[in-house]
């Protein structure tokens, strides 16, 4: 999270600095046009050793799914099926991070457990 007048371009050094030293296994950055240009792909060489993909939305005026794109879509569908993170009732952002963090162990708590 930062402030409204950080463009996302600026403050991704930060951000892929915490990743690497979280996740230091994954290998493939996956952004849309917002983060292309030299500036993002020196601070993606200066954080570690991952390929930066951009996905171009098309410039066709019809439906099509983007690369990967459900991924993301398919998991904050299964965490809005909580009640708590449905609508915005938190004040601070590292308490809502939690109640994701909890959503998301909850579901995979599920899917590990024994099935009935």
């Amino acid at each position: 999270m930062h402030p409204a007048h950080v463009q996302d371009r600026d403050a991704a050094d930060a951000l892929l600095r915490q990743a690497r030293r979280s996740f230091p296994f994954l290998e493939r950055i996956i952004a849309d046009a917002g983060y292309q240009g030299r500036k993002m792909k020196a601070t993606v060489a200066r954080t570690g050793t991952w390929v930066l993909e951009i996905v171009r939305r098309c410039d066709q005026h019809r439906f099509v799914v983007l690369p990967k794109r459900w991924i993301v879509e398919r998991t904050l569908a299964w965490i809005s099926r909580c009640r708590r993170l449905a609508r915005d009732y938190e004040r601070h952002a590292r308490k809502a991070a939690a109640f994701v963090r909890l959503a998301m162990i909850r579901l995979m708590l599920r899917r590990v457990g024994p099935t009935r």
